[in-house]
């Protein structure tokens, strides 16, 4: 990820304009959470305004939230302290993390951001933060109908779990809430700044 992308990722969350940032956790990962998905110590990267970190550490698991964007954990440890929720959270590049090991990961709308040669980074920094037979959520964006944001084919999340050290376990359809705007509002035929669900996968993946 180049430094102008970074910054952009900086700029949404000073302004408020990123779509990610619904004020609530996915839907997908409360319900991943209530079927018993997610257990011992627990990595949340990309955490974004911090949604996912304040329900899990809300709820008693020992998570920490991590994202590259400076702003983005500010406003994460805000919210934190706005709901009177004690989460933890740091600033931390998801290419090369550090610590653990993690028993799960909740990966919601960070991996469909990476190239290529990011993504397969990305896989081998996961792999040397979890622990063997830990967890990997992965919830991202599919391209099987119209949309906002990054999305993939399913194939994509198969190649780059398809490497020594990991083994893929499912790839299940769901959906992910954005707020459109713009252009992605006009061709999703909704109000610029609507709540939509769009098309996503849920990939669970097992470090060995």
């Amino acid at each position: 990820m180049t430094s102008v992308e970074r910054s952009a990722f900086d700029a949404a969350y000073e302004e408020g304009t990123a779509p990610w940032v619904i004020g609530e956790p996915q839907p997908a990962v409360v319900e991943l959470e209530r079927a018993g998905g997610i257990g011992g110590k627990v990595l949340d990267p990309g955490c974004g305004a911090g949604e996912h970190t304040i329900l899990l550490a809300g709820l008693g698991y020992d998570v920490l939230g991590v994202d590259f964007s400076r702003p983005a954990v500010e406003r994460a440890r805000a919210n934190a302290a706005e709901r009177k929720v004690e989460a933890r959270f740091e600033v931390a590049d998801a290419l090369a993390l550090e610590g653990g090991p993690y028993d799960t990961v909740v990966d919601s709308a960070l991996f469909h951001v990476f190239g290529p040669e990011d993504r397969a980074k990305y896989v081998r920094s996961l792999h040397g933060v979890c622990r063997p037979g830990a967890t990997v959520h992965v919830l991202a964006l599919s391209d099987t109908e119209p949309g906002f944001g990054p999305r993939l084919p399913a194939s994509v999340i198969r190649e780059a779990f398809d490497v020594p050290g990991w083994r893929l376990e499912e790839i299940q359809e769901r959906r992910y809430r954005g707020v459109a705007r713009g252009e992605h509002a006009d061709g999703l035929g909704v109000a610029d700044g609507s709540l939509v669900d769009v098309a996503a996968w849920l990939a669970r993946a097992t470090r060995l």
